[in-house]
């Protein structure tokens, strides 16, 4: 059951991280990019769950990906707020 649930959620991030690509190459706007990068990051994190099944020692580094995933998502925010900040300067 974990595993067919690990395979949607891999899914539902690859979905969403295919849909802020989409919205980077029309708009042009690095954030989703950010966004775009992070989903992606998390849907190999939740197929290197379900393929590995890693145990309770292993499971750190896929934890790490996550991690990863979540201050790329803020590092796109705060740049794009600097930006933000740096054009109003102009």
């Amino acid at each position: 059951m974990n595993q067919f649930l690990w395979g949607s959620l891999a899914m539902a991030a690859l979905v969403a991280g295919l849909l802020f690509l989409r919205f980077w190459k029309l708009g042009g706007d690095r954030l989703f990019l950010f966004f775009a990068t992070a989903f992606g990051i998390l849907a190999f994190q939740w197929i290197v769950l379900g393929v590995a099944n890693p145990d309770r020692e292993a499971v750190f580094y896929v934890y790490v990906l996550r991690l990863a995933a979540f201050v790329l998502i803020i590092v796109g925010i705060v740049d794009k707020n600097r930006r933000a900040e740096r054009s109003l300067l102009r």
